[in-house]
Formats: C-alpha cells, structure tokens, sequence
C-alpha cells in the first residue's frame, strides 16, 4: 500500500472514530477554544471546591476548640493573650477584636466613665460586626467563580455546539452528501462541546450552594458568638458602674 493509500486510510479511520480526543482533534479552531475553555473553567472549579471544603471543614474544628476554650470557665485576658497576637480562625478574630477595643478603652480610663460607658458595648459591637464581615467576605472569595460557571458553562458550551453544527451543515453543502455517516462525526463534535459545559456546570452550581449554604450557617454562629460576648462585656461593665 503506497503511502496516499495509508493516509487515505488513517482519515478515513480518524473520521469515523468517536473518542473524545478524535472528536476534539476534528473540531474547528472556535469549537476547540470552547472546549479548553470549558475544561480549564472545570479544572479551576474542582481547585477552589477541594480548597472551600477543606477550609470550611477546618473553621468548623478551630471553632469547637475556640469555643470549648472560651466556655471553660478561665480568664479571658489570659485567653486573649495567648492567641492575640496570631488569631488563627474568624470566630478568634472577632474575640481578639473585641478584647482590644476593651484593653484601650480601659487603658485610657474610658470604662470607668459614665459618659463613655455606654457608648463603649456600641463600640466593641460595631468592631466585632466589622471584623466578621470582613472575614466572611475572605471566606467567600472565589465562590463568584462558581457561580458564574455554573450559570454560563451550559451556554458556552450550546454555542460551541452552534458552531459545530453550522460547520457541518456547511460541509454537507460543499460536499452535497447527506449520508449520516458523513454528517454523524460533525455533530458528535458539536455536542461534545455542550457536554463539556455541563460537566463544569453541574460540579459547580452543586459546591456553591453546598459552600454557600455551609458558610451561611457558620456566619450565624459566628453571629452568635459576637453577641453572646458583647453581652458579657456588656455585663462586667454594669458590674463596674
């Protein structure tokens, strides 16, 4: 067999094979961008899913101690100074937060001020709010990634598919033969671009609202805590006056 006969056979081969790395080979320059978009989009989503789900999992622990630690009847200045200089959770954050608004305004006298002995739970409530909010929305970056593949993957697959689709019906033109053995290797390509869209929409539109819903709960206990500690400031100073 001379060597035009091998390559006419090696086309003719690769033409009716339907594998995925056959369909992607066979694609349009367009179709294949979609593709490696689609994959690289689902290769960075499963990154941040594994990263989000073993970070939540880890608040969840550091939050039990934390909290076994802060109920356990010792000092909370002691407590303070052990983990003030390096809070390693949100929850710790919020408590190194408030424990310092209340070591310089009792530094500086304030507590012990009618005129600022009000005003000073608002304070320490005001910083603990701040705190939270600024460590949930650390906790929350790259959740918007997800979102947004999970809800524009499908349709960037769907005009891969378009595309392909079009390319094939062009093809059928220029050839004039509507054989589906022609036509079959065309589509297959086409739609291979919108399973790919929903093989990284589907993981994703899952893990975010699992994320979102785990980090939702951990904010209210995080909520929880700012104010059952405020009480607790709240309180001693009532004990002062």
């Amino acid at each position: 067999m001379d060597p035009s006969q091998t390559a006419a056979v090696a086309e003719a081969a690769m033409q009716h094979d339907l594998s995925m790395w056959a369909l992607f080979l066979r694609a349009d320059i367009i179709v294949k961008f979609v593709m490696l978009s689609l994959i690289a989009a689902s290769f960075w989503c499963w990154a941040i899913i594994f990263d989000k789900l073993i970070k939540v999992r880890q608040l969840d622990t550091r939050a039990e101690q934390f909290e076994e630690a802060f109920w356990s009847g010792g000092s909370l200045e002691e407590l303070y100074d052990r983990i003030g200089s390096r809070p390693l959770d949100p929850m710790s954050s919020i408590f190194v937060a408030a424990m310092r608004e209340w070591r310089r305004s009792a530094a500086k006298g304030l507590a012990d001020r009618d005129s600022t002995r009000v005003s000073l739970p608002q304070r320490i409530d005001r910083v603990m709010t701040v705190t939270l909010g600024r460590e949930m929305e650390l906790l929350e970056r790259r959740l918007g990634f997800l979102a947004s593949v999970g809800s524009t993957a499908p349709f960037i697959g769907l005009f891969g598919t378009v595309w392909g689709i079009m390319n094939s019906f062009q093809s059928i033109a220029s050839t004039k033969n509507t054989s589906l053995a022609v036509v079959a290797p065309g589509i297959a390509e086409a739609l291979f671009a919108t399973a790919l869209g929903l093989v990284a929409a589907i993981p994703a539109v899952i893990a975010y609202n699992k994320i979102s819903s785990d980090l939702d709960r951990y904010s209210k206990r995080l909520e929880n805590f700012a104010g059952e500690f405020g009480a607790i400031l709240s309180r001693q100073l009532e004990e002062k006056a």
